[in-house]
């Protein structure tokens, strides 16, 4: 089996070449996998740290290419359309990899023929202290933390592989299409939610996904995204992203999503009263900051 690394990539030259060579000193034979370098009009120095990469580790099949349509989602179909493996593993820009990764998704579809896609755990790497306000459930806002323990298991209902450490199968782009452009960032914009779109429909199609432990993806977060302006920017999106997300599928999955936020507020509330009592008010406030973003985005206010 022969796996293609996709990495989408966008004004992240500090970290391209550390990720780039995390892939390289895998564990998995370079015969066996190739890299797909998609830039979606960096103007840094992504493409000469690409040069050194490929300077630093000749053997490995590097395959750069640019892409002119600004967006994550015409970077990631760019990918699908570059790629020669019979498996598509999608690695975040700013991440880094552990050497067995790669080894553990081509051992896993080459022994799950009926499975079509999976996931591994995304772990918090702070450039800074984390801050005291943080939760497990802002925690997973800002820095996509996935951990479902150390077992290989079936992803749960309702959940699904973080976007940033996920491998498909790729006739699964074939059963479902490919990702929905008006979804996912665009330059500077937070969008998200493509990875969802796909998952949701694998799920309508009875396609299973697996969490596999030892694919581990470690999110590098820079203090900058601890920062309210990069908060208060990413939850209002998150809401847009659904508000997008669920009306281009139907009027009334944009209602239904509309009723689950109301159930949301109730549980925010009850957290809020929860960390207030236990002294640690400041985290049930950013909880009540985060609902009212999403809610904010979802209506479209």
């Amino acid at each position: 089996m022969f796996a293609s690394v996709i990495i989408c990539t966008y004004n992240r030259d500090k970290y391209i070449y550390n990720l780039l060579k995390s892939v390289a000193e895998n564990t998995l034979s370079t015969d066996k996998y190739e890299i797909v370098l998609v830039n979606n009009n960096s103007t840094d120095k992504t493409e000469s740290e690409c040069e050194r990469f490929q300077a630093d580790y000749p053997s490995v099949q590097f395959n750069y290419h640019v892409e002119t349509s600004q967006g994550l989602s015409y970077a990631r179909n760019r990918g699908i359309k570059e790629s020669h493996g019979d498996v598509l593993v999608y690695v975040d820009d700013d991440a880094l990899i552990n050497k067995e990764y790669l080894q553990t998704y081509v051992d896993f579809f080459e022994s799950n023929p009926d499975i079509h896609a999976a996931g591994g755990p995304i772990l918090p790497l702070y450039e800074t202290e984390e801050p005291q306000w943080m939760t497990k459930y802002t925690r997973q806002l800002l820095t996509g933390k996935l951990y479902l323990g150390e077992k290989k298991r079936e992803f749960p209902k309702n959940s699904f592989p973080g976007g940033g450490n996920a491998a498909y199968r790729k006739e699964v782009f074939d059963k479902v299409g490919l990702f929905n452009v008006d979804l996912g960032r665009k330059g500077d914009s937070l969008i998200g939610a493509e990875e969802k779109d796909i998952f949701d429909k694998m799920t309508t199609l009875g396609l299973r996904f697996f969490y596999l432990p030892t694919s581990i993806l470690y999110h590098i977060i820079p203090e900058k995204k601890l920062q309210k302006e990069y908060f208060d920017k990413l939850t209002y999106s998150i809401g847009k992203s659904e508000r997008i997300r669920t009306k281009n599928i139907s009027t009334l999955k944009y209602l239904r999503r509309i009723l689950s936020e109301i159930v949301k507020w109730g549980a925010s509330i009850v957290f809020f009263l929860y960390y207030t009592i236990t002294l640690s008010p400041l985290k049930g406030w950013k909880l009540l900051q985060f609902r009212f973003n999403v809610t904010k985005g979802l209506l479209g206010y």
